[in-house]
């Protein structure tokens, strides 16, 4: 296996994100159609948070596909703003730093996603699926 390799080789380049002044129904919308689990919040290129669709399903029923429980979920949104939800004490990581790194440093921790972030500007995020699939193509 490669040793040194940049997580910039493995990251999402072509990051979706979200703003706090977007809704909640809005960032439902986005997990269900783009099929992803993390939406960095950003200020301009900067990043201010973070909104997993884990966070959005504590405050909802997201997943059912019955219409008055959406209707639910509308109101429900509507209660709250992605500042409210959003983690907002954001861990990154450089573009530089080691597949390897990443990879320990998830482990370690109760995280599925880091934005990878340059000079203060969010450049790519990368995800577990990101790493599995990379450790998936060595074999």
């Amino acid at each position: 296996m490669k040793k040194r390799i940049p997580i910039s080789r493995i990251m999402t380049k072509n990051v979706v994100t979200l703003h706090t002044k977007d809704d909640l129904a809005t960032a439902e919308e986005i997990f269900k159609k783009k099929r992803i689990r993390h939406l960095p919040i950003t200020s301009g290129e900067r990043i201010i948070g973070m909104l997993s669709h884990t966070d959005l399903m504590r405050i909802s029923f997201a997943d059912t596909t019955d219409v008055s429980e959406q209707q639910i979920d509308t109101t429900v949104y509507n209660m709250f703003t992605i500042a409210q939800i959003m983690a907002k004490n954001v861990i990154t990581v450089s573009p530089k730093d080691t597949i390897q790194e990443v990879a320990t440093f998830l482990t370690k921790k109760e995280f599925h996603a880091l934005p990878v972030v340059d000079n203060n500007k969010l450049v790519g995020i990368v995800t577990t699926t990101d790493l599995i699939n990379y450790f998936l193509d060595q074999y």
